[in-house]
């Protein structure tokens, strides 16, 4: 009974001691500990999907030799009108940070955090041009911690590409 008792205790004070992190560091500052929040760039042509079921990506086929979670789809406008459009769609997310915008590459990264525990994820954006005045975009996310993301990082791409249809309707 007595070792229980410890135990119990031991748990209880853990508990106490993460609660106050919290409250006294901020969830930035805890998730820290782990690492970088901003996982870096990536190149959507010779991306390797993780083993671990915590990323989703979008992206053309001819693009990204991993395979997609969701087929991007083409745009009727250049590869700079849709960067555009997206950062209207950026801008409308709760919780994102830009940590990297590349005008030469059209690239983008940011780093979107979870409301309640402020769990940091990296967010990579990339647009291309296609011929006859057409661009589409490939987009990474792939979260810092955690072995599974619960579908996370997928519902976001989807949200953020639902929400960029209401800017640009996808070409037919």
């Amino acid at each position: 009974m007595k070792i229980l008792t410890t135990i119990c205790i031991g748990l209880m004070l853990l508990a106490t001691v993460v609660v106050l992190a919290f409250v006294l560091l901020g969830p930035e500052r805890v998730w820290r500990l782990f690492g970088e929040p901003d996982l870096g760039p990536v190149s959507f042509e010779q991306l390797e999907r993780r083993a671990s079921p915590n990323d989703a990506l979008a992206c053309p086929a001819d693009v990204c030799k991993a395979p997609a979670d969701i087929e991007a789809m083409s745009y009727p406008v250049t590869a700079r009108e849709l960067r555009d459009a997206f950062a209207k769609v950026i801008a409308s997310e709760p919780r994102v940070k830009t940590v990297d915008a590349d005008a030469a590459t059209l690239t983008d990264r940011y780093i979107q955090r979870t409301g309640w525990l402020g769990f940091p994820d990296t967010v990579v954006v990339q647009f291309f041009d296609r011929p006859d005045s057409r661009s589409t975009l490939a987009i990474y996310s792939r979260s810092q911690l955690g072995e599974s993301d619960l579908g996370a990082n997928k519902v976001r791409i989807e949200r953020w590409l639902s929400k960029l249809a209401e800017q640009v309707q996808p070409a037919q």
